[in-house]
């Protein structure tokens, strides 16, 4: 039996709990930018969360050995198919949490510090598996509206004045890290630094964030305004030696400022 027909019978064994609304197929394999090492992300909306031991006699028809009930961000079920090796990551979620978010973000545009819209992306590119009163699609309706003029230069100012512009900022941060060589400090200045930075980029185009995977190349296919030498200094940032991290990123920054300028004129 292949992944698809599997994954088919496990939405009708989920959608048969009393307490689930809604599920929804959402991350790369709906996007078509899945690959062989790629995951089904199912996400399940429920009033509340259904009883463990319920969750884990589903897990254990497709599966052996699941993990149940971990806790990395959301509730969750992660376990390996039996028959196709193809790993799944059951998500459970509120409908009531779920429509805060969207409200939050995309009807009253208030931007956050990196990945403001990556809720508003799963949503919208959700693809609608089961939706017992069709309270999850009224959701994902909301999110169909043009991109808030409004939002986007809320994270373009907040997310850029943080990159360099204000005292404590990512590049300050970094400065420190830097100066101190301590490793770990400078990865992880450098991931929040672009998590703000990927978030201008999206604003800027108004695009959707995705998230995490693959943004240079997402960017470059779905953005048409970037900066000079955009891939180039976004991978060298990451892969070049501690030396050359503070001038890379003064570069990222200042190449970025030009068309920051421009649009928030």
């Amino acid at each position: 039996m292949k992944s698809k027909e599997i994954l088919e019978k496990m939405v009708e064994d989920y959608s048969k709990l009393k307490e689930v609304e809604a599920i929804a197929l959402g991350g790369s394999s709906v996007v078509k930018n899945d690959d062989v090492s790629s995951d089904y992300d199912i996400y399940i909306y429920c009033e509340k969360e259904p009883q463990v031991a319920a969750r884990k006699e589903i897990a254990e028809k497709y599966s052996d050995n699941p993990e149940i009930d971990n806790h990395y961000f959301e509730t969750g079920d992660v376990f390996y198919l039996r028959e196709t090796g193809k790993p799944v990551d059951v998500m459970y979620r509120t409908l009531e949490g779920i429509k805060a978010n969207i409200d939050w973000v995309w009807i009253n545009c208030n931007a956050s510090l990196g990945y403001t819209t990556c809720f508003v992306d799963n949503v919208n590119k959700s693809k609608i598996l089961f939706d017992r009163n069709g309270k999850f699609r009224a959701i994902q309706e909301l999110t169909e509206t043009p991109y808030p003029e409004k939002l986007a230069k809320n994270i373009i100012r907040k997310n850029f004045l943080y990159l360099k512009d204000v005292m404590f900022s990512y590049y300050d941060q970094l400065e420190s890290a830097v100066n101190r060589n301590d490793f770990v400090s400078i990865n992880h200045r450098i991931s929040a630094f672009l998590a703000s930075y990927f978030d201008i980029i999206f604003a800027l185009n108004r695009v959707l964030n995705p998230g995490e995977k693959k943004l240079v190349e997402f960017a470059i296919k779905n953005c048409k305004i970037l900066p000079k030498d955009f891939e180039k200094d976004v991978n060298f940032l990451c892969t070049c030696g501690t030396a050359l991290k503070l001038t890379t990123a003064d570069k990222i920054v200042e190449n970025l400022r030009q068309i920051v300028e421009l649009e928030l004129r």
